[in-house]
């Protein structure tokens, strides 16, 4: 995943101007910003971050939540994951959150709301990295990341506010992904990094 690297570009990109991550669905991410001669974000290499296959595999409710390990920067934590709902923007939306709405033809925003609670293993001190491991799939596919575009939304809260995170505590983050216009079948998918065991899978097949 992108980790710190997505999260340093999206805090240097003015507020409306949306880096959107290029990738055709199933693919491998690369972030292209909202300008051609912006710096690129590389992926982050494994042996950065590692993490351990959820406990919990398999499909789940909406709101049904399962458990992994995770490596954050200052240690190994114990995650409860919940993906809560999915909410798909129209294509009028969609135009209004890229900064190039010719590279989003065809294609809608996906937005997940998935709640973290922290079940153990020392303080988060800031800046999580277990929210990068979510994405969401659409007809089988993989979508395609957008930057910067969830934190505003209603119950998300930005992963550059929360420090000191302590067992017990929960957290809502959200995640925007590209996704082609009119898929049927909606999914979110959990597995941490490294994708060693099956992914926690949330289907929403009425998500809107």
């Amino acid at each position: 995943m992108l980790h710190k690297k997505t999260a340093l570009l999206r805090a240097a990109a003015p507020v409306a101007v949306l880096a959107l991550a290029v990738t055709a669905c199933g693919g491998h991410k690369k972030t292209a910003s909202a300008t051609d001669d912006a710096p690129r974000t590389e992926k982050v290499p494994k042996a950065e971050k590692k993490s351990s296959p959820p406990a919990d595999s398999g499909e789940l409710k909406p709101g049904q939540g399962g458990t992994g390990k995770f490596k954050e920067e200052n240690g190994t934590i114990t995650y409860e994951v919940a993906a809560q709902k999915l909410q798909v923007s129209t294509e009028a939306e969609t135009r209004k959150l890229v900064s190039d709405p010719k590279r989003a033809k065809g294609l809608v925003a996906a937005t997940a709301w998935v709640k973290y609670t922290h079940k153990g293993g020392g303080v988060v001190k800031q800046s999580p990295d277990v929210a990068d491991e979510s994405e969401i799939y659409a007809d089988g596919q993989r979508g395609g990341l957008l930057i910067g575009a969830a934190e505003d939304g209603r119950g998300c809260e930005d992963t550059f506010d929360i420090e000191n995170w302590k067992a017990g505590q929960s957290h809502t983050i959200c995640q925007t992904y590209m996704i082609p216009k009119g898929a049927k079948s909606l999914e979110v998918h959990w597995a941490g990094e490294g994708r060693s065991g099956s992914p926690l899978i949330w289907k929403f097949d009425d998500a809107g």
